[in-house]
């Protein structure tokens, strides 16, 4: 039976299976031109003609790669916080000596384009960040609205989207949004071993990394993307990973991408309907809620533990809070391979524990 956590989710057998074909020279014809297809399939996922960079990281390494490449330390960066992935995105910032502000809300709450552009109308900024999907909250953003409004009042800053745990899950639409660095990980939506990021960049967000110093080694997006060029990475890819990206991108495709947005907004749909029909109450206000993982508030007296031990006997597993409200949320992932069948299956088994 399937796992209901937000990552890693489960792999498919023939995913995890292209694993196992023999490693080949990352500097060969051969593997180059798995790396190619893969890297054009990424594209179509992220509904984007520019490139797509493939990096042996976390979502988190990514984090790094856009504050190094496009926040000068004379530049100023804007951190759309309300969860926390969007808070490590700030401390990422922190850390790496850059100017850093924080646009926060209360957390159950999601930021508007309105509040980006009071930001925007105080304070000229490298870029603004924005997650997607909050992981910790089951929150969705309108990114496409917080894009719009960063290219009407500040046209020379960059948009930078997390999508982690939301791309191939839900619609996010890279150029017709107007995104200029739209960032996930393997291990979610995607359905695929842990430790890919991919990095959808378009050329003023690369002429951007062009000007600024000290943009580091590993994630340096210029250097990736002279190598990317010639299909492949400036250090030793994970090969074996991208055998898999390769073979889960075809079956995303032959999925379709619009079948596989409507497979999951049905799965969130469900879950969310489960939820309040056992008064239970969702952690974002209604609007803003995940197609991929659905974080609801408990009693004090409700024990995740014991329910989680009741699933595990039936080969199943949910996930306890995250952050600050862990003890007071729990979450229910719907993503990746999983299937309605699956959230019945699990949703019968909660039964089951709710009544005995």
């Amino acid at each position: 039976m399937p796992m209901f956590v937000p990552g890693p989710v489960d792999v498919a057998a023939e995913v995890a299976a292209a694993q196992t074909q023999p490693m080949l020279p990352h500097r060969s014809k051969e593997f180059e031109a798995i790396f190619h297809r893969a890297e054009g399939k990424l594209r179509q996922v992220f509904m984007t003609q520019s490139r797509v960079l493939i990096t042996a990281s976390s979502g988190t390494g990514l984090h790094e790669a856009a504050v190094r490449n496009f926040v000068p330390d004379d530049g100023r960066a804007l951190f759309c916080t309300n969860g926390a992935f969007a808070n490590r995105w700030y401390e990422v910032g922190v850390a790496n000596g850059k100017p850093s502000d924080k646009l926060e809300t209360e957390w159950s709450h999601p930021i508007t384009a309105e509040l980006v552009a009071d930001a925007l109308k105080k304070q000229h900024y490298d870029m603004v960040a924005v997650v997607h999907n909050e992981t910790s909250t089951g929150l969705q953003n309108p990114v496409k609205e917080i894009a719009a409004v960063v290219h009407e009042l500040s046209p020379d800053t960059l948009v930078c989207v997390d999508a982690v745990s939301s791309l191939s899950g839900a619609r996010i639409e890279m150029d017709a949004w107007g995104i200029d660095f739209l960032l996930t990980s393997s291990q979610k939506a995607f359905a695929l071993p842990p430790g890919l990021g991919f990095a959808g960049t378009n050329d003023r967000a690369l002429e951007k990394a062009k000007t600024v110093k000290n943009r580091g080694w590993y994630f340096d997006l210029v250097l990736l993307e002279k190598h990317r060029a010639k299909d492949s990475t400036p250090a030793t890819p994970a090969n074996s990973l991208i055998y898999a990206l390769d073979v889960q991108l075809d079956r995303i495709l032959a999925e379709g991408l619009e079948n596989r947005y409507a497979r999951h907004s049905a799965m969130a749909a469900r879950t969310q309907q489960w939820a309040e029909d056992h008064d239970f109450e969702l952690f974002p206000i209604e609007g803003y809620r995940s197609q991929t993982v659905s974080t609801i508030k408990k009693a004090e007296s409700f024990d995740i533990s014991a329910l989680n031990k009741f699933l595990l006997q039936r080969g199943m597993r949910i996930a306890s809070g995250y952050g600050p409200f862990k003890p007071t949320t729990f979450r229910i992932a719907h993503m990746g391979e999983l299937t309605m069948a699956d959230m019945e299956a699990l949703f019968a088994a909660m039964e089951e524990y709710l009544k005995g």
